[in-house]
């Protein structure tokens, strides 16, 4: 059925084939029907084990969600690519799947030769629809019209470019937007509230776009080449889909809703292989928009739940988007026909410098100092107007760092002369970006030398000026240990600068201590919506940092599975209403973090990378520095200049 390697391994075109053709004679699923997903059922991890072990066959099976259009009904299947059979197909009552790109991409095409829009356009003087996008949004439950309950509904911003070419999210049509039926693409409805004559502004990134003073200014000066290069190759190795680094072992995975995961986490401690990671994703991605008024209060993204990250993600270029000695994975996904297309350079893996990773200059001994290496593994996504690059980053002491860097265009809107603008900020003539924030959830299965962990709070506190302490100087650390689900809700504490600790209690060190990874909550910020906010309900994953539930197959979306045109309390909250035990067990942590993006003039035309991050450091994993064997870099490691020799030897 497959030539794949490993039961990580992603889905193929040939089983993406294979599934379609299997619910087509099983079930009649044909062209009125739509593809919302495809991807792969992992194995357990006993399953894993005992494959890794000894070869023991893993079933190789898929999970299909279609829509039928026909009766606008949900459909969830499993299909076992092994025995080449449907062994489930069942009607999922009262939801709506995923939207998919061919819908974004048909709606667009639907609403702009609907002549009722047409002629809405040409009453504000818009007559070129070549110009015109339409940016199809989803809907959350609360905020459907009553009288289109049930179907499956979308709304649109207008975009008009000013010229062939020119970037559409310059030129927002205010208070125009269109309802539509997805199932069907009929228009619903046209929403003409208000009306603002377009400023005169400069909205262009596109060189050829940007005028000549702005583009030909000549104040920076040349960049002189910037080469990396490795002439003996990159010093990982990558086997398939696992990749090894210093030390390092991880599986490279990928599907239509996360995007990139990573599996299988490991480092080789002095000959010992010792988990960390089962499994490492981004599970969420809420965008709320912070401003009520017509054109933006039902912006509210879930670019995971309501889209998918791995459908949204692009080819990454050599040079532009990774620099060094590349090696690229590609990625197999399906349209919403099933037909499986092939994604490019999906997943870069390169090795990077990152300045000193340690050093000391002695008095009598010299100095010793070591260049950092890390290896890093990422993906970009396009969501409409924005971008997500995203870099899972390993490092010689152990450490694991987590960045996203969001950039792209900010959506706008234009006003009247003198308005206000209470919830943003001016970034042109007559033009606001409203302000917005970007929640990330990553789901991470940890596994700390095995799976039975235990999650601890992690405090400092000062001791109190007394006997024993007269100065005030000395501070305590107090480790809570996170028993049950409702302990493990969790928020970040200034004052105590508050972190988590994940441990194996159940293992014991050479210096005496249970193995531990640090979880600190960086690029953590509150969600600012009231208890009551209908908004927040939908995402009450967001209302905590931090989430520790224990894990459980079915438990992998933190705002439930069908977000789209979903409500509230769904994923995290109902899971966690058991208050299940999560002491000493198979635990998962769910960590939100993001932007909170007070928007600035600096972000417009297009946006520099705001760059986010959090960290996964060992904390008494090792007996010691882990990095002690990092060899010293090669003795020529300075430039020469004005003929002045160099002695070499500059790092040790």
């Amino acid at each position: 059925m497959s030539d794949f390697q490993h039961p990580l391994d992603p889905l193929t075109a040939d089983e993406f084939r294979a599934v379609t053709r299997l619910l087509a004679d099983a079930h009649g699923v044909d062209e009125n029907w739509r593809y919302a997903s495809i991807e792969m059922i992992e194995p357990s991890k006993p399953e894993i084990a005992a494959f890794d072990a000894d070869g023991a066959p893993c079933e190789r099976a898929a999970q299909a969600v279609l829509y039928d259009r026909s009766s606008n009904r949900t459909f969830r299947a499993r299909i076992s690519l092994t025995d080449g059979a449907v062994t489930s197909f069942e009607h999922v009552p009262d939801v709506q799947p995923n939207v998919t790109v061919d819908e974004w991409v048909e709606a667009d095409e639907a609403l702009r030769a609907h002549p009722d829009v047409i002629a809405a356009l040409a009453d504000r003087g818009i007559t070129d629809l070549d110009l015109v996008f339409m940016d199809t949004w989803t809907y959350g439950e609360v905020l459907i019209p009553e009288k289109y309950k049930g179907r499956r509904i979308g709304w649109s911003d207008t975009w008009v470019r000013a010229a062939e070419g020119a970037n559409p999210y310059a030129g927002p049509v205010n208070g125009l937007h269109c309802v539509i039926d997805l199932a069907t693409m009929e228009l619903l409805e046209i929403e003409d509230t208000f009306r603002v004559d377009r400023p005169k502004i400069m909205g262009e990134y596109v060189p050829r776009m940007v005028p000549k003073e702005i583009r030909d200014a000549d104040t920076r000066g040349p960049l002189e080449p910037l080469e990396i290069t490795q002439p003996e190759g990159p010093s990982f190795t990558l086997e398939g889909n696992k990749l090894s680094w210093q030390n390092w072992s991880l599986r490279v995975g990928f599907n239509y809703r996360e995007g990139m995961t990573l599996h299988a986490v490991t480092y080789n401690d002095n000959g010992t292989e010792r988990k960390i990671a089962h499994r490492l994703s981004f599970a969420e991605m809420m965008v709320p928009y912070r401003d009520h008024c017509d054109d933006h209060y039902r912006r509210t993204a879930f670019d995971i739940g309501e889209w998918g990250l791995g459908f949204m993600t692009t080819s990454l270029a050599l040079g532009c988007d990774c620099l060094g000695e590349i090696r690229y994975l590609d990625a197999t996904l399906h349209n919403s026909k099933g037909e499986p297309y092939r994604i490019e350079n999906a997943v870069c893996i390169h090795e990077e410098d990152n300045a000193v990773l340690w050093k000391h200059v002695d008095h009598h001994a010299g100095s010793e100092v070591r260049r950092m290496r890390r290896l890093t593994v990422s993906f970009h996504v396009t969501v409409a107007n924005y971008e997500y690059l995203t870099y899972w980053r390993f490092y010689q002491d152990g450490s694991i760092e987590c960045e996203v860097r969001a950039t792209g265009i900010m959506v706008v809107s234009h006003i009247a002369e003198g308005a206000a603008h209470p919830h943003g900020t001016l970034v042109d003539q007559r033009t606001y970006a409203p302000f917005h924030q970007h929640f990330l959830t990553a789901r991470m299965d940890l596994d700390i030398d095995g799976e039975q962990n235990t999650v601890y709070r992690s405090d400092t506190e000062p001791v109190p000026v007394g006997p024993d302490n007269p100065y005030g100087l000395s501070l305590r650390q107090v480790n809570t240990p996170l028993r049950t689900e409702s302990e493990g809700k969790q928020t970040p504490n200034y004052a105590t600068q508050r972190s988590w600790k994940i441990a194996n209690d159940n293992v014991t060190t050479g210096v005496g201590l249970s193995p531990a990874y640090k979880l600190a909550p960086s690029g953590a910020f509150p969600p600012m919506f009231p208890d009551d906010s209908p908004i927040l309900g939908r995402c009450e994953a967001i209302k905590h940092t931090l989430w520790v539930t224990p894990n459980a197959a079915d438990e992998r979306w933190p705002a439930g599975e069908f977000v789209n045109q979903g409500g509230s309390g769904m994923g995290l909250p109902a899971w966690t209403a058991a208050d299940r035990n999560i002491e000493n067990t198979d635990v998962v942590l769910w960590y939100t973090f993001g932007i909170h993006h007070i928007t600035r003039p600096e972000d417009w035309p297009i946006m520099p990378s705001d760059t986010v991050s959090f960290w996964l450091k060992p904390f008494g994993f090792f007996d010691r520095n882990p990095s002690l064997d990092v060899a010293p870099s090669p003795a020529k490691c300075c430039t020469e200049q004005d003929d002045s020799p160099t002695d070499g030897g500059c790092c040790s």
